[in-house]
C-alpha cells in the first residue's frame, strides 16, 4: 500500500512516499520556496526518482496542524485535491501527534510544543503505550508560563520537544522536572504520517474528504482586526 504523506503546518514542510515495507523517498524544506511552490514539484520529484506514477498511490495522509494558517491551508487543499483526482482514501492526523510519535521510546511524559506566534504555543501531553503513544490531554494553546505550570502539574518527568520548546527554553526550564529536546525533534515529519496512517488505512478507518479541515485552535489575526474595526 503506497501512501503519500504531506506535512506543512510549521516552517518546515515535508512530503514522503512510503509503505508497510518502509520509506521510499522524502523531501524536506525549511526556508526559501513557499508551500505552494514546494509541494507538487517535490511530489513529482519523488515520483520520478522512484519510478512511480500517481496511479500507483493507494492513499493520502495529511498533517492537520495546529500550526501556521497558510501552511495548513495549502497542505490540506493539495491533499484533498490529489485524493479526489486519484479517487483514493485520505487520512488526517494532528501534527502534534506526529511530533509526539517521534519521541515514543521515552518513558517520560511526552509534550510536543509548537510555536503558535503571538507569544503562545500549541501543546498536548502523551504517554508511551505498546506500539506507539496515547494522548492524555486536550490539544491546547497558551503562554509558555502556563505550559511550565502544566509541566509541574504532571507529577512526573516530562520530555518537551518541538520548535516552541526551543524558542521558549528559558521560560520552560523554570519547571522542575522537564527535559527539553533538540533540533532533531523540532518539527513534525511527513515520514511519521506514513507510520500513523497505515494502521488506519488497513482497517479502512478513512476520513471523509469534505470532513478534512485544518486544525484551527484560534482565530486569525485578520479576523481579530476585522472585528476590531467593526466595533469602532
Amino acid at each position: 500500500m503506497l501512501v503519500l504523506g504531506i506535512e506543512t503546518s510549521t516552517p518546515q514542510a515535508s512530503v514522503t512516499i512510503g509503505s508497510e515495507q518502509g520509506i521510499i523517498g522524502s523531501c524536506t524544506i525549511s526556508r526559501g520556496a513557499a508551500y505552494g511552490e514546494f509541494l507538487l514539484p517535490a511530489v513529482e520529484f519523488l515520483m520520478r526518482q522512484s519510478g512511480l506514477t500517481y496511479r500507483q498511490l493507494s492513499a493520502l495522509a495529511i498533517g492537520l496542524g495546529p500550526g501556521l494558517f497558510t501552511g495548513m491551508r495549502v497542505g490540506v487543499a493539495t491533499a484533498k485535491t490529489l485524493a479526489q483526482a486519484l479517487s483514493v482514501p485520505i487520512v488526517g492526523v494532528p501534527s502534534l501527534d506526529l511530533l509526539a510519535f517521534d519521541a515514543r521510546y521515552t518513558a517520560k511524559v511526552i509534550c510536543p510544543v509548537l510555536d503558535a506566534k503571538r507569544g503562545e504555543v500549541f501543546f498536548a501531553f502523551y504517554r508511551q503505550v505498546p506500539g506507539g503513544i496515547t494522548r492524555v490531554s486536550e490539544y491546547q494553546v497558551g503562554s509558555p508560563e502556563r505550559l511550565a505550570a502544566e509541566f509541574d502539574a504532571q507529577g512526573s518527568e516530562v520530555l518537551a520537544i518541538g520548535n516552541g520548546a526551543l524558542l521558549y527554553r528559558a521560560k520552560l526550564e523554570v519547571a522542575e522536572r522537564v527535559e527539553l529536546g533538540t533540533m532533531t525533534h523540532a518539527f513534525p515529519r511527513s515520514a511519521a504520517l506514513i507510520d500513523l496512517a497505515l494502521p488506519r488505512l488497513v482497517r479502512e478507518d478513512f476520513d471523509r474528504l469534505f470532513d478534512i479541515e485544518p486544525m484551527y485552535m484560534r482565530r486569525t489575526q485578520a479576523e481579530i482586526n476585522w472585528d476590531a474595526r467593526s466595533l469602532r
